[in-house]
């Protein structure tokens, strides 16, 4: 991908539809990020309602993640095909008719069911929703977006935990479910009112090759991560499922590099700062969601702490992030993201070193902040410049790549760190394990370090007046 110096100008909305794609876009980001946390704290509830055990209700979350791996893939090209918007208030619907169905889902088994048409939404949701943020605001307008993008995806999904513990224990899990309903209808009017339809790329033919090959692949590789750490990796279902998966997945790349019309461009990571981005977003991604898994359960083995206030030690993350997000934009004109995003992921892997000999339970939350604010001011510095070239009707192909290998990393950060807990845990409560597992997230964001000198030393500028 050569994209042009200046994006070229998509049609843009007036100032009634860019304020309809905030508040559209935050509102079905908000209902996406609760909803990859907000079950945990239930599925033990979930079980005993329908008479299984706790290990069979795991299966409403792997079905969610398993429904996301399959959604990805295909969302660009749908976007391009149909439209943004369409797509956008299409997979909200759906999102939302899924939600209402896992509120009354009689059994486990459609619990499930209805909970992977919620992670196919969600799937298009992501990146498709960032496709329509982003053709909405130029390149310079975006670092003020920073605000805007880390509620759905730093706020919510810390909110999830706490609050799914609260609805189960005073009302019944079935609200988990039932609170997206409102809203979802609420932001798919609004949308039918306020969004405008814009001119799409051609679509091209379907590639229907990749489709075949990538959306099961990442769906059995997504499995087989999700239930490796709790099952064993020699496990018939986890070992065959990873397997099959990465061979489909190899046999998909291969084929997306050669095809002329392909379902993902992987071709795209050859663009200098896009491809950069990417691959720090994997990295990233991995070492944040492995410390977010790895840190509750070093915080009970080394403190002894409950598992209410070792998941409530993980919440000052968000508001960390959420901090970063409202000085990104001032940091990010003055620095450039080469020279922001450097420091931003060495001091983060400082933090999370610290973190794996840390006892005081308020040094626990300070760091904590500290990996939110630090590893937030990099994460969006990244993002934003890693698309501010990217040409519009390039956008979707591109968020919908970018959304895949994020999805990734965090899937494979919380895969390599269980992994490592489970070779080195003798079961004798020593907090040894966990500590050298946040150690490796330490490893992973620090490996980001070595590509940040090919991000661009100055940040998106505006265009030049006409």
């Amino acid at each position: 991908m050569t994209p042009p110096a200046v994006e070229a100008a998509p049609a843009r909305p007036l100032l009634a539809g860019r304020a309809a794609v905030v508040v559209v876009y935050t509102a079905a980001m908000c209902m996406n990020g609760l909803d990859s946390t907000i079950v945990n704290p239930a599925l033990f509830t979930m079980a005993e309602d329908f008479g299984r055990p706790v290990s069979a209700a795991n299966a409403v979350e792997t079905a969610f993640l398993v429904g996301l791996a399959v959604g990805l893939p295909v969302a660009g090209w749908l976007g391009d095909r149909f439209g943004v918007k369409r797509v956008f208030l299409g997979s909200l619907a759906a999102f939302t008719l899924a939600s209402a169905l896992c509120a009354a889902a009689p059994g486990l088994g459609s619990l499930a069911a209805a909970r992977a048409v919620q992670g196919v939404a969600g799937g298009l949701l992501t990146p498709v929703g960032m496709t329509l943020l982003f053709r909405a605001f130029a390149p310079h307008e975006r670092a003020g977006l920073s605000r805007i993008l880390i509620v759905p995806t730093a706020l919510m999904p810390a909110l999830g935990p706490p609050l799914g513990g609260l609805l189960t224990e005073h009302l019944s899990w079935h609200w988990l479910f039932l609170v997206n309903v409102p809203i979802g209808i609420a932001a798919v009017v609004t949308g039918l009112i306020g969004l405008r339809a814009a001119d799409e790329p051609p679509a091209g033919r379907f590639d229907t090759t990749g489709f075949l090959l990538a959306t099961p692949g990442l769906g059995l590789l997504t499995y087989a991560l999700g239930f490796g750490p709790a099952h064993g990796w020699s496990s018939p279902g986890v070992a065959l499922g990873g397997v099959a998966g990465l061979l489909l997945l190899g046999i998909a790349v291969r084929h997306q590099l050669r095809s002329s019309e392909p379902l993902v461009d992987l071709r795209q990571l050859a663009d200098r700062t896009f491809g950069t981005a990417t691959w720090l977003a994997l990295l990233t991604s991995a070492g944040l969601m492995g410390a977010l898994f790895v840190l509750p359960l070093l915080y009970q083995a080394a403190l002894g702490a409950s598992a209410l206030d070792a998941g409530l030690s993980v919440f000052p993350e968000a508001i960390g992030l959420m901090a970063a997000s409202q000085v990104v934009d001032r940091l990010l004109p003055r620095f450039g993201p080469r020279r922001l995003a450097l420091p931003a992921l060495l001091l983060a892997a400082l933090v999370l070193v610290a973190l794996g000999f840390a006892e005081n339970p308020w040094a626990v939350r300070a760091l904590m902040f500290a990996v939110g604010l630090v590893l937030g001011t990099a994460v969006l510095t990244v993002q934003i410049a890693g698309f501010a070239d990217v040409p519009g009707p390039a956008m979707g192909r591109a968020m919908g790549l970018f959304t895949i290998v994020r999805t990734l990393g965090g899937a494979l950060g919380i895969a390599a760190t269980a992994a490592l807990i489970g070779a080195l845990d003798t079961g004798g409560g020593s907090p040894g394990p966990y500590r050298l597992a946040l150690l490796l997230t330490a490893a992973l964001v620090a490996a980001g370090t070595l590509l940040t000198s090919r991000l661009p030393r100055e940040a998106p500028a505006p265009p030049p007046a006409d």
